[in-house]
């Protein structure tokens, strides 16, 4: 399988038009994004398949079509964000958005096939997925987007929202497996519930259950990281009085790959949302864990309820607390996270790197949403909507 395709990269969407209900809008120069230019060169082929080349299976997520759709809509590149979308459709839900949540992994199976490999959900991607679809729909007035993105919303309300007793209203990581009703449990992922998706959908839908979602995630995260430091995965039990949140009895923990997006969420919440400082008190750890454990570089692997840090975490890692060490003013930490970075991602693309095979794909995803806030690609509201580079410029509407 190729790895991409070089493609023009958005640069002047000249005479571009596309038809609203009673508008037109019409996008100019969306500027120059250089880190997803090569995104799409090595990571999204000519379908719109987001390729991890990491695996055996060459396998594409939900996850990574969702993130693809956001970048593609930061940069103001519509034909790519169409055809992510488009593919996902096709291969991810059966055809039909409306009436099926997307698989979370499709790749190479075992016979040689190229399939879906587990039909089961991934609520972080169908987050994305509907924010994605919602901004689209509101810069680029576009009500087929906003549409497409509520019934997905229907889908995900009523297959990945649960009640947890003492607690309210949750999203769980996905359709199937996670809920343990006959067993008082649930496990759940808190990088998978940025405060600003929250915040658009709660906008979305005042009556659903987004609001309260955000609130319990903020309590969730305040609960599960003793030293400031989020685990991967945790468990709500409600089997003993007081129900209350435990170390996930099969992750551990461990706060890794997974938690290191709390961090950059926290990061990119706008200052005027409420719960703002809330999160970045909670997750104060992550400051002394990358200067005292590292020099300057964060853990790969701390333990959430020891405070104790282990390895060296990819630049990645890096990426995701560019915003975090900004918003909290380490200015000395933020540096050697921006140096090593732009370094890591240099070398990432050398001609001798790329020869070895694709470049670090969770690396790469990480940075684009950490040196693309940095350099004012975007930024969220508090009502989670965005604020792009090119809105104001490009982006015109007439009656």
């Amino acid at each position: 399988m190729r790895t991409g395709v070089k493609r023009f990269f958005v640069g002047c969407l000249a005479a571009l038009a596309f038809q609203g209900e009673g508008a037109a809008a019409a996008a100019c120069d969306a500027g120059e994004w250089p880190l997803w230019h090569d995104f799409g060169v090595y990571f999204i082929q000519d379908s719109g398949r987001v390729l991890d080349a990491s695996t055996a299976m060459q396998h594409s997520s939900s996850e990574g079509q969702s993130y693809g759709m956001f970048f593609a809509l930061v940069a103001g590149d519509r034909p790519m964000f169409d055809r992510l979308w488009g593919w996902t459709i096709d291969n991810l839900s059966g055809g039909d958005g409306g009436r099926r949540l997307p698989a979370w992994i499709w790749g190479r199976a075992d016979d040689g096939s190229w399939r879906v490999i587990d039909d089961n959900s991934a609520s972080d991607a169908n987050l994305w997925f509907a924010y994605a679809l919602l901004e689209a729909g509101r810069l680029w007035q576009e009500p087929a987007y906003t549409r497409q993105a509520n019934a997905l919303l229907d889908l995900t309300e009523s297959q990945e929202v649960a009640d947890l007793p003492g607690f309210g209203p949750m999203l769980l990581p996905g359709r199937e497996w996670f809920a343990k009703p006959q067993e008082q449990t649930w496990q759940l992922n808190a990088s998978y519930l940025p405060i600003p998706l929250l915040r658009r959908l709660a906008l979305e839908r005042p009556q659903g259950p987004w609001r309260a979602i955000a609130d319990n995630t903020a309590a969730m995260v305040e609960a599960t990281a003793p030293h400031g430091l989020a685990p991967d995965w945790t468990t709500y039990q409600a089997k003993e009085t007081p129900p209350s949140f435990v170390v996930d009895p099969i992750k551990g923990s461990v706060g890794s790959y997974d938690a290191i997006r709390n961090y950059l969420w926290a990061g990119l919440t706008s200052p005027d949302d409420p719960l703002f400082s809330r999160m970045l008190r909670a997750l104060d750890g992550m400051v002394s864990a990358t200067r005292e454990h590292g020099g300057g570089t964060p853990p790969e692997s701390v333990d959430t309820q020891t405070g104790e840090a282990s390895g060296q975490g990819p630049f990645g890692f890096s990426a995701a607390l560019i915003p975090y060490f900004k918003v909290k003013g380490q200015a000395l930490l933020l540096e050697q996270q921006v140096q090593r970075v732009r370094a890591a991602l240099s070398r990432s693309l050398e001609p001798e790197a790329v020869a070895q095979g694709q470049p670090p794909y969770y690396d790469h995803v990480l940075s684009l949403f950490g040196t693309g806030w940095l350099d004012g690609m975007y930024r969220f509201r508090p009502d989670g909507t965005l604020s792009l580079s090119w809105e104001n410029e490009c982006f015109a509407t007439t009656e």
